[in-house]
């Protein structure tokens, strides 16, 4: 046991607040583990897969992580909802055994609680939703998994139509900020695949 090592395991035994381990991830090839899990995954709805250049920085991501989550941004339609719902789970849950839990905002704020108790959480469309009431009790979920992502080492996946003005409006400066330092951010812009 090195010194940092024990003079961690000493403040835990006086129950001292200690730095929580990142998640860290790193899959080998993940260019090409991504592209056969995004041809799959698009087959089961009948759909060719066309890469994007978005898709080298989710491989770089899934590479080396750095600890930090990412967060999904831009237009409608280009398959950011797909990618963290299904894609990424299933190579997480293949190469390092990790089971990430998939919300979108409805889900998020019916049980905010559920959902905060996660360590790997991916979350759709953030910036829709609406102030949390259950049982007369008000809350903003959102900032409150972002703090507790960066408190506590949880992994997030996030996705957002809003850019980082409109993430601002929403959240205010301090959980935009926490945002920034949990996450690699991709923005994707182009054309819709629905259309």
């Amino acid at each position: 046991m090195n010194e940092f090592e024990e003079i961690v395991e000493r403040m835990k035994a006086h129950g001292l607040k200690v730095p929580i381990k990142k998640v860290d991830i790193r899959i080998p090839n993940a260019k090409i583990v991504l592209q056969k899990k995004l041809t799959i995954f698009l087959s089961y709805e009948g759909k060719n897969m066309k890469w994007l250049p978005q898709y080298d920085l989710i491989a770089e991501w899934l590479e080396n992580n750095k600890g930090r989550g990412l967060l999904l941004y831009g237009g409608c339609g280009l398959g950011k909802t797909f990618i963290t719902r299904y894609v990424i789970p299933a190579i997480l849950l293949e190469f390092s055994n990790k089971v990430v839990h998939s919300y979108d905002m409805n889900e998020f704020n019916k049980d905010a609680d559920l959902v905060l108790s996660k360590r790997y959480i991916a979350l759709d469309d953030i910036g829709t939703e609406d102030m949390s009431i259950k049982f007369g009790e008000k809350r903003y979920i959102v900032p409150e998994l972002i703090d507790a992502s960066e408190k506590y080492g949880k992994l997030l996946l996030m996705t957002s139509n809003l850019g980082g003005e409109d993430l601002i409006k929403k959240y205010g400066n301090r959980t935009f900020d926490r945002i920034l330092a949990i996450t690699k951010r991709i923005e994707f812009t182009g054309k819709s695949f629905r259309e």
